[in-house]
């Protein structure tokens, strides 16, 4: 989590970051069941079994809170593109299924809770997620030797699975695809593979 965030005290000891990761996954669970109108500090310090001055020691409110929360799933998803990056063959339709995958297993884990937290996104909060989307880009074209032309390619495939992603857990609720998360990531990866395998019309592909 970012220590420079307005509003949050980060921890020093190592059994108050303890004390706080306990505080972020009892706000994670209040998110996911009861949905973000009846998300409040009174709310999470009962499930956490805390008291609501010990929250505000570390926050200075709610929506401090909630950035808290977001910061914790960014960072996960950027951690499980990377490790999966480095754990996969280095060539294209294994890093293409590796990054597809890892991005779809972080928003299934947590399918309850992005869907809030866009809803909740205010502008000031906008630059932490456009961060861990760029950093989860540049992973990807990290993990393979590419040329200039290859680059913009993968850069196009990229930013499309990361926007069918964000857009597919945020309409979720409303505007189901019937396909489960795994599946949906077989077939947006097979997607990303026909492009970037296909003749070039333009600039030079895979």
């Amino acid at each position: 989590m970012s220590e420079t965030s307005e509003g949050f005290r980060p921890p020093q000891q190592a059994r108050s970051r303890a004390a706080l990761q306990k505080l972020l996954t009892a706000a994670e669970q209040v998110l996911a069941e009861q949905g973000l109108e009846s998300f409040t500090v009174a709310a999470v310090a009962s499930r956490a079994g805390m008291s609501v001055g010990t929250i505000y020691r570390r926050f200075d409110g709610k929506e401090q809170l909630l950035r808290a929360v977001k910061d914790r799933l960014l960072t996960e998803l950027e951690t499980s593109v990377r490790d999966a990056l480095r754990s996969a063959p280095p060539d294209l339709r294994s890093i293409i299924t590796a990054f597809v995958t890892a991005l779809a297993q972080t928003f299934e884990e947590h399918d309850r809770i992005f869907p809030e937290l866009l809803d909740a996104q205010r502008s000031d909060g906008r630059d932490r997620g456009l961060a861990a989307l760029s950093a989860i880009q540049d992973a990807l074209l990290e993990a393979l030797p590419l040329t200039p032309p290859e680059v913009e390619s993968l850069k196009m495939a990229a930013r499309t699975i990361i926007g069918a992603c964000v857009h597919r857990a945020a309409t979720s609720r409303f505007w189901p695809d019937d396909r489960p998360w795994e599946t949906w990531a077989e077939e947006a990866a097979e997607m990303a593979l026909a492009y970037l395998t296909s003749p070039p019309a333009g600039p030079a592909r895979m």
